[in-house]
């Protein structure tokens, strides 16, 4: 039964000249005055959503950005601001990109963050998938093997951190500690100091490709899943891969346990309004995602995406599609609800779902999109 509701926000201050119609994506290049107004925005949003009711708000990790579209680079300092300028929300990282860091670093700005926040900081972890900021930094990208297998070592690094008072690691890009005397002695173990005081550390993750690989080292970890915009029956097939990632390595779970579902929202009048004033950020999405490898189009469709003007000729995914298909909730407020409590009788070990800002979305628009939420869809669900 859904008990918890959030809202994500990338970092976006894209807000104008929208949609296919409007100024193409690597066209975009924002003075940094506007870039820095991410941060304001996202003060905004957390005391709306505290004030609405909602238990969480998630934000993204991203670096190297003048287009505008993901603007914080660092969620940890950002989650510490907003949680000394609200009173209860939780601050979810969605998601600390780790190839891009030194894991024990992250370990410890997260300890920090934890203490400082009274537990209201929640980790999340990414192997990400901008060329430019992941390859800037020195880790692997293009090579896919090569950057799960940093991002596995790393996690493991992560938790030993996390969970043991003293620990040590010995793996291919780490050994922890450096083998050096210390004060006398032969330094052989090390400790997080201080560690985090919400024991043991909840850790999460997107699945986002369904790699068997990635699904059992979830599993193997004890990683928790936020599954985003998945029609059916790929989300069926997605919440079973996890339930049985956990069950390989001795954690039974309900179908849906541990497990967060994500979707971008429009509330109207009609089902045909909300689509309308809602296609704008949907092509918007498109063209920032679409070059980047994150939607299955052909190299036309893509080009065909980031030229200027409405796309002629070449035929695009369309948001009638993703509103059939339940991707986007796009409608009165009963009817996105009552799709929601389907998906809570079919899924009874989900208890999350996450409401994301589309890519141009509008600050005044997405508040009024999470007010209308929180007013019409919070009263008729049961686990609220």
């Amino acid at each position: 039964m859904f008990r918890s509701f959030s809202a994500s926000y990338a970092g976006h201050v894209v807000d104008d000249n929208l949609g296919f119609e409007g100024t193409p994506a690597n066209d975009r290049n924002y003075p940094n005055e506007k870039l820095a107004a991410a941060f304001d925005w996202a003060l905004d949003f957390s005391r709306h959503l505290e004030s609405l009711g909602y238990d969480e708000f998630w934000m993204a990790e991203h670096h190297f950005q003048p287009e505008g579209y993901e603007c914080i680079p660092n969620l940890l300092m950002l989650s510490l601001y907003l949680a000394s300028n609200t009173d209860r929300l939780k601050y979810g990282c969605g998601f600390n990109i780790t190839p891009m860091w030194h894991p024990l670093r992250l370990a410890e700005d997260f300890a920090m963050a934890d203490i400082l926040t009274r537990g209201r900081v929640i980790f999340g972890v990414g192997r990400g998938y901008h060329t430019r900021e992941v390859e800037t930094f020195a880790a692997p990208m293009l090579d896919g093997d090569a950057n799960r297998e940093l991002f596995e070592e790393q996690i493991e690094v992560l938790v030993k951190a996390f969970s043991q008072e003293f620990f040590s690691h010995e793996g291919k890009h780490y050994k922890f500690p450096a083998d050096v005397p210390y004060r006398g002695y032969q330094l052989e173990k090390i400790s997080l100091v201080p560690r985090p005081i919400s024991q043991p550390v909840e850790i999460w993750q997107p699945l986002v490709s369904g790699n068997p690989k990635g699904v059992d080292f979830m599993g193997k970890m004890g990683i928790k899943a936020l599954i985003a915009n998945t029609p059916e029956p790929v989300l069926h097939e997605r919440l079973e891969m996890y339930q049985q990632g956990a069950a390989a390595h001795g954690r039974e779970i309900a179908l849906g346990e541990d497990v967060a579902l994500g979707y971008r929202f429009f509330i109207g009048d009609t089902r045909e309004k909300a689509i309308e004033e809602a296609r704008p950020y949907f092509e918007e999405a498109m063209k920032f995602a679409a070059p980047l490898g994150l939607m299955r189009l052909s190299q036309e469709q893509i080009d065909e995406v980031a030229r200027p003007g409405r796309p002629q000729g070449i035929e695009l995914p369309t948001l009638e599609e993703a509103v059939e298909n339940n991707v986007w909730l796009c409608g009165p407020a009963e009817q996105i609800a009552e799709h929601l409590m389907s998906v809570e009788e079919k899924y009874p070990g989900v208890e999350r779902v996450n409401l994301g800002a589309v890519m141009g979305m509008p600050q005044k628009v997405f508040k009024d999109q999470l007010t209308k939420f929180a007013e019409g869809v919070f009263p008729l669900m049961q686990g609220r």
